[in-house]
């Protein structure tokens, strides 16, 4: 226990438990949107999608994750424009994105230069690698989804409730997904190297989905997801560092038996 708590003199242990916190405040809000919109099939396309922009960013020795970024808006904002032509059903629009976006990243990442280490940080995450830009973006993009979900509250949930009610009070339902959705894919990008592409999904759901088992509040739903995200993000940290494991698996291995637990208690007082 004692070597555990040395851990918090050194700064990469620092950026780890700063990223956790930025990462489950963005997953928490935007994971809310995304579990009550039935969206973690387009947000698991966006994810892969975005090996794509890691690649061509590998490749041209661009920052790796401002091409993922800027691959993984337009991905979202393509699955979103085609899934509302009537000639594409939606699973077709991100099978489309999923599969261009894992090609390409493939594709670029063998014909980039050299040895690429980063590669499998991103693939499967490295917490304990993350910069202070990392948690700036992270930061960032934290910040604005406070900030938006804070002001739009009540037209987001309408939106993701009912779109049609939505529509019919006027909104700019279309306007407000395109940004949703813009917002889905750069929480995805800023998690990556901390989670990885292959996990990142989880902490979008998982938490949602635990704090779902106890109200159906949209607002108490995002709060509580923040606070499991966390717990989850800690306890990962600490089994990855007992274990010698990757801090990404163990994260979400955490958040599932959280999960797990909280299951556990909701069936017992339902059967009370």
């Amino acid at each position: 226990m004692s070597d555990f708590i040395e851990l918090f003199q050194y700064t990469f242990f620092q950026n780890a438990l700063l990223g956790s916190l930025f990462a489950s405040i963005a997953c928490g809000i935007i994971g809310t949107y995304i579990v009550t919109r039935r969206l973690v099939f387009i947000s698991g396309g966006i994810t892969h999608a975005s090996f794509g922009g890691i690649g061509i960013g590998l490749y041209t020795g661009i920052s790796p994750l401002l091409t993922a970024a800027i691959f993984s808006v337009l991905s979202a904002f393509g699955v979103e424009w085609l899934s509302k032509r009537s000639d594409m059903r939606e699973d077709s629009a991100i099978a489309v994105f999923w599969t261009l976006g894992m090609a390409i990243g493939i594709i670029f990442s063998f014909l980039a230069p050299g040895f690429t280490p980063e590669l499998s940080s991103f693939l499967f995450g490295n917490i304990l690698t993350i910069t202070l830009g990392d948690i700036i973006l992270l930061g960032i993009i934290s910040l604005a989804l406070a900030i938006f979900f804070t002001v739009f509250l009540r037209q987001i949930v309408s939106i993701a409730f009912d779109r049609e009610f939505a529509r019919s009070q006027h909104l700019p339902v279309a306007q407000f997904e395109y940004v949703l959705m813009m917002f889905i894919a750069l929480t995805i990008v800023a998690c990556l190297r901390m989670i990885g592409i292959v996990l990142v999904i989880s902490l979008l759901t998982l938490p949602q989905m635990t704090a779902n088992l106890f109200t159906y509040s949209f607002r108490k739903i995002i709060l509580l997801s923040v606070v499991i995200g966390y717990i989850s993000c800690l306890g990962g940290l600490l089994l990855s560092y007992h274990l010698q494991v990757p801090s990404g698996a163990s994260i979400i291995f955490t958040s599932i038996v959280i999960y797990a637990i909280a299951k556990l208690i909701s069936s017992i007082k339902t059967k009370n």
